[in-house]
C-alpha cells in the first residue's frame, strides 16, 4: 500500500482565496490521499490581526466557519502575539506556504517577506499574491534555486486558467510574438453590465459581493490588476526582466456608456485588454481599454469570463478562456500548485 505524506502548511491571508482552500480541504481531503497520496495539515495560520501556530493542527471546517463569523486569528489559541508570519515561518520550518494576502504594490507585505522567509528555509510557496512577484521576482526565483524549494504561482493569472502553466510547460521552444488578454474578470463584468445600461457603481458593488473585486477595487478598475498579471506572464512566460513601469497602464474609470453604445453599433465592444506586442526593439506592454470586434475570440469573452490569445511561431495561434465568478477556482489553482510540486 502506498503510504500518504502529510504535508504541514502555514496560510498566510485568510480571505476569500485561503478559505476557499480550506473548504477544498473539506471536500477533496479522501480524494487528495486516494489519488495523490497527500494529506494537508495546518499548522501555521495568519490574516490581519496576526499569527497562531498549531502543531496538532487547525481543522479546516471548524477555521473557515470561524473566519466566515467574522473570528479574528488573535484570539485562536496558539496565537504569537507581535510575531509577523515572516517569523513564524522562520521558525517553524513547515513543507508548504499557502500565500493570498492582499496585494500591496508598494511595499508588498505581508506576503514579501513572508515568502522570502519560507524560501530561505527551503519551503515549498504557493502563491495567488501577486505583490511578491510584481516587486521581486527574480529575487524570488534566486531564493527559491537557492534553498531548493517549489515556488508556483499559476493562480496569479485569470485565477483557474493555466496560462502560466501552458506558456512555461507546454509550449516547447515557442517563440512568442505576442499575446492579449482580458486578464481582469471584475472590469470585464462591469463592462459587459454598462453595456446593457446597467450603473458602474451596481456592476462593482456586485463584483465585490461575490468576492472577485480586488480588496482595494481601484486595483481592478485602474487597470493595475491586469498589469500585475502582465508583469507576471512578461517574466515567466516571455522571459523578460521587467516591473510595472514597464507598462503602460490606463483603467476603465474614463469609459462612459456612450463609448460603449457607439461600439455596439459598430459592431464592436470595448474590453480592458493587456498586450504584449513585439517589435524591433523588444516588446510593448500595456493594458487599455480597446475596441474590439463583438465577434472576436476576445470580443466573445464577456461578463465573468477572462481569456487570452497567445501567438507563436511553432504552435501557431492558442485561444483559450475561463468562467469563473467566484473565489473557488482561484483557490483550486492553488491546490493544482501544490499537488504539482509536492506529490510524489
Amino acid at each position: 500500500m502506498t503510504s500518504i505524506k502529510t504535508v504541514s502548511c502555514a496560510l498566510v491571508g485568510l480571505g476569500n482565496v485561503n478559505r476557499n482552500f480550506l473548504r477544498i480541504l473539506e471536500l477533496k481531503s479522501t480524494e487528495l490521499a486516494r489519488r495523490y497520496q497527500l494529506r494537508f495539515h495546518i499548522v501555521c495560520v495568519a490574516d490581519s490581526s496576526g499569527g497562531a501556530v498549531d502543531p496538532a493542527g487547525f481543522d479546516p471546517a471548524a477555521l473557515r466557519r470561524f473566519k466566515e463569523a467574522g473570528g479574528q486569528v488573535c484570539t485562536l489559541p496558539g496565537y504569537k502575539a507581535g510575531a509577523t508570519p515572516a517569523e513564524l515561518l522562520s521558525a517553524l520550518r513547515c513543507d508548504l506556504l499557502l500565500e493570498a494576502s492582499p496585494v500591496n504594490l508598494h511595499t508588498g507585505e505581508p506576503g514579501l517577506s513572508a515568502v522570502r522567509a519560507a524560501l530561505r528555509c527551503g519551503t515549498t510557496v504557493v502563491l495567488a499574491n501577486k505583490g511578491p512577484l510584481v516587486l521581486a521576482y527574480r529575487e524570488l526565483h534566486e531564493l527559491a534555486a537557492g534553498s531548493g524549494a517549489g515556488l508556483a504561482f499559476s493562480a496569479t493569472v485569470c485565477g483557474a486558467l493555466p496560462v502560466i502553466n501552458i506558456g512555461q510547460r507546454d509550449l516547447v521552444a515557442a517563440e512568442f510574438l505576442g499575446l492579449r488578454g482580458i486578464f481582469n474578470a471584475t472590469t470585464n463584468y462591469i463592462l459587459a453590465e454598462m453595456a446593457l445600461g446597467h450603473s458602474y457603481a451596481a456592476a462593482l458593488a456586485e463584483a465585490q459581493r461575490c468576492g472577485i473585486a480586488e480588496t482595494d477595487p481601484t486595483l481592478d478598475v485602474e487597470g493595475w490588476d491586469a498589469a500585475n498579471k502582465l508583469v507576471i506572464v512578461a517574466n515567466s512566460v516571455l522571459g523578460l526582466d521587467v516591473t510595472l513601469a514597464d507598462v503602460q497602464v490606463q483603467g476603465i474609470t474614463g469609459v462612459t456608456a456612450e463609448q460603449l453604445v457607439r461600439a455596439a453599433q459598430q459592431g464592436a465592444t470595448v474590453k480592458l485588454l493587456a498586450a504584449a506586442e513585439r517589435s524591433e526593439q523588444g516588446y510593448l506592454l500595456s493594458v487599455r481599454p480597446t475596441v474590439v470586434p463583438a465577434d472576436s475570440f476576445l470580443g466573445q469573452c464577456s461578463g465573468w469570463e477572462m481569456g487570452i490569445e497567445l501567438h507563436t511561431d511553432l504552435y501557431g495561434k492558442l485561444y483559450h478562456k475561463i468562467w469563473e465568478r467566484e473565489p473557488l477556482p482561484t483557490a483550486a489553482a492553488m491546490l493544482r500548485d501544490a499537488v504539482n510540486l509536492l506529490a510524489a
